[in-house]
């Protein structure tokens, strides 16, 4: 912004006392009516939440434009003041604009119903439905791609039997229970795929998880460290089931995912037969004893290798050359003139 033009914001600014803000004139009524609001509800007006912003738009119902002009002045004193705007978030946009919100909530429906639908067992089967189921039921919230990317395990919760998730910019999505029915299909998802990585945290590598994925046991999570809790909620995991723990999956792979699932395109992923685990995959012979001169034997016969062989480099080298030869003078042919008739 030039100098001049601050230097006019700055002249037609309105001190807030009470916050020690400067609003520029043009945003004074609107953010007043949201301060006063926040005041008397007792919620932060700056930075304010995005659940309190949504708030104070439902309990101010006015014309599209009018609550559009209220979220310019919010946003713009909260930027000016060096905070996120909160009225930038998918809560604040889907209340604003009803058509798609209710879009948002058909495509939701249809995710929630993909993941529901995705295999929990087997190898690997199981271990790619368990992220993926995770990775649509909150890519049907509506978050953005790069907001889901960057979700950490410790940005995910549950507050009764209500599974609420915190975004970077501190957006809260609440996933509820079904009201008819009770049920809870995200907390169930999400307590699937914790159970992989809390198995991970205590039996490191792929050949113990595909075993357990076949025939899970309890599992006792304890609560996470400080190095858990900042490991990414949902990672990539290779064709051989390797999950990296501090590698996040891209915005591009989650969009890419989300879209074969809606398409029904989605990659089918079978489940593998799996060894038992007292099965190492070499039989091991025992009761063999091995005589004193077992390794002098072995000596000379490669010593006497060695010196059969000496000349092998050599008869490599010749027929090397020989098929060089062969080929150019098969080229030569082939690029040589052609009687035409």
């Amino acid at each position: 912004m030039p100098s001049t033009e601050r230097e006019g914001i700055r002249r037609n600014a309105v001190p807030d006392a009470d916050l020690g803000l400067r609003i520029p004139a043009r945003f004074w009524h609107d953010w007043a009516l949201f301060a006063d609001w926040c005041t008397a509800a007792d919620h932060r007006p700056i930075p304010a939440a995005p659940d309190t912003l949504a708030l104070f738009l439902h309990e101010h119902p006015a014309a599209v434009a009018t609550q559009r002009r209220r979220l310019s002045a919010i946003n713009a004193v909260h930027t000016g003041h060096g905070y996120p705007a909160p009225g930038r978030t998918e809560t604040v946009r889907r209340h604003l604009d009803t058509t798609r919100a209710s879009r948002l909530d058909r495509l939701g429906r249809l995710l929630i119903q993909r993941a529901t639908e995705l295999p929990t067992l087997g190898w690997p089967s199981g271990l790619f439905g368990r992220r993926d189921a995770l990775l649509l039921i909150l890519a049907a919230t509506g978050m953005t791609f790069t907001d889901l990317t960057r979700l950490r395990r410790r940005d995910i919760r549950f507050d009764g039997d209500m599974l609420v998730v915190t975004t970077r910019s501190d957006e809260r999505f609440r996933l509820p229970s079904d009201p008819d029915t009770g049920d809870n299909p995200a907390g169930e998802i999400y307590l699937r795929w914790a159970n992989v990585q809390a198995f991970l945290d205590q039996y490191p590598g792929t050949h113990l998880l595909r075993h357990h994925l076949t025939d899970p046991v309890e599992i006792i999570a304890d609560p996470l460290d400080a190095e858990q809790a900042r490991q990414p909620l949902l990672c990539p995991i290779d064709r051989w089931g390797h999950l990296p723990h501090t590698q996040p999956m891209t915005p591009q792979s989650v969009s890419m995912l989300v879209r074969a699932y809606l398409s029904g395109r989605a990659p089918m992923r079978r489940a593998l037969p799996v060894p038992s685990q007292d099965d190492t995959g070499a039989p091991v012979e025992s009761g063999i004893i091995l005589d004193s001169g077992y390794y002098d034997r072995g000596t000379a016969a490669r010593r006497r290798d060695h010196e059969a062989l000496e000349d092998l480099t050599d008869v490599f080298g010749d027929i090397e050359q020989r098929a060089e030869a062969l080929l150019d003078e098969l080229l030569a042919v082939l690029e040589g003139p052609q009687d035409c008739r």
